[in-house]
């Protein structure tokens, strides 16, 4: 996960908890007493990449925090182990978070190193034009990068 705080770039690794056609869903700790205990995160990007498949997604997107009782479930659900740890030893809240992806990239590596990029958005005014860009499903538009 790749977000901006105060201007600079801040990455953190998160759990994927899950995913729909419109959103997804995932948490990460936030460290009670740390200068990132209070950060608010609007936007953020996300990447997955698989090196024996040369694959990778790259998903930009609004923010929201889940509802706390959506949080809190999540949480009691985990094991009495993990949670004490984080609540205890370090002092730690769980925060879930929704992604409302406006741009989402997949790219596909070739031994010829001329890759296959992809990218799927929201549109702009007057697009589709049918030339580069194209509609797709649920008013998505996509586009070929490269080659």
């Amino acid at each position: 996960m790749l977000y901006f705080r105060d201007g600079y770039p801040s990455a953190r690794f998160v759990l994927l908890k899950g995913y729909s056609k419109k959103v997804s869903y995932f948490s990460h700790t936030i460290v009670v007493g740390k200068d990132n205990s209070r950060e608010e995160i609007r936007e953020l990007l996300l990447t997955f990449y698989w090196e024996h498949y040369s694959r990778s997604v790259r998903i930009e997107g609004d923010v929201e925090k889940l509802p706390f009782e959506d949080a809190d479930q999540y949480f009691r659900n985990r094991p009495y182990r993990v949670r004490l740890e984080l609540y205890v030893v370090i002092k730690a809240n769980r925060v879930g978070y929704i992604l409302k992806p406006y741009t989402i990239e997949f790219w596909q590596g070739q031994t010829d190193r001329i890759h296959d990029r992809i990218r799927f958005r929201r549109p702009k005014t007057d697009e589709p034009d049918g030339i580069l860009t194209h509609r797709g499903e649920d008013g998505w538009i996509y586009e070929r990068l490269f080659p």
